[in-house]
């Protein structure tokens, strides 16, 4: 299985910037362009984004489309997109827009028949956000907990065509704690699907840790955040890492 490195766009009022633990109150700027942000990444190296609306997550539909149809228009990147898509309406009109992924989290927990059955209609065009905290499920933007293990959850989404799992742990995100190789090993051997890290990323240590985290299935990936951005990540080197 090849190992991705996902560069994380996140939107907010139309400017691209990093949160600390899903806290919209503690949002620090980063580029007030992200499409060109998604050039800068693409001249790095990156072939894959992450991109999520922060505000559309809380509201519950897409609050910036614009912006996101303008990091498409910018890049030829394979882009992944969550954030409020919670309907085959909103799906649909990603897809057309050219979005290669879409990412579904509040309503995988909420209604996971709909989703396996969306699955089975776009196969592969489907990623499942299996968001956590002391490995419960959070939703609508992270602001809601549930009683759902996330392992039970991601378990829900086997054998229907879902893309991926994207696994965050909550309580490390923005945080740059390190990224939580244990959990995220337990979720990609609970399931055939794909399954990639999200949250707390620190260094090139933890991207080392997580390509060679060895059990059942191998982790697919990880999500780029803070720690890209303020440098302390070498691009070259993760990449090589990744492509090794």
């Amino acid at each position: 299985m090849t190992f991705k490195l996902y560069p994380a766009i996140d939107l907010k009022e139309g400017k691209c910037v990093r949160l600390v633990r899903g806290e919209m109150d503690q949002a620090t700027e980063f580029n007030e362009n992200p499409a060109s942000q998604a050039v800068l990444f693409a001249e790095m190296g990156f072939d894959h984004l992450h991109i999520v609306d922060l505000d559309g997550a809380l509201a519950g539909e897409s609050s910036n489309g614009q912006t996101v149809r303008a990091i498409r228009e910018a890049t030829d990147a394979f882009i992944q997109l969550g954030g409020g898509i919670r309907n085959i309406e909103h799906i649909g009109s990603w897809i057309e827009a050219g979005i290669d992924r879409v990412i579904l989290g509040t309503i995988a927990s909420q209604e996971p028949d709909l989703v396996k059955s969306i699955a089975k209609e776009l196969p592969y065009r489907i990623a499942v956000g299996v968001d956590s905290i002391n490995g419960n499920v959070v939703v609508e933007g992270w602001s809601k907990s549930t009683n759902i293990s996330a392992v039970d959850l991601a378990k829900r989404f086997e054998d229907v065509g879902v893309a991926a799992i994207i696994a965050t742990d909550v309580a490390r995100d923005g945080t740059k704690q390190g990224v939580n190789v244990e959990y995220t090993q337990e979720l990609a051997d609970a399931v055939s699907i794909p399954v990639i890290a999200s949250g707390g990323l620190k260094d090139i240590a933890d991207i080392v840790s997580l390509r060679n985290s060895r059990g059942k299935n191998q982790i697919a990936g990880t999500i780029l955040g803070r720690a890209l951005y303020d440098g302390q990540i070498d691009t070259n080197h993760a990449l090589e890492i990744a492509n090794a």
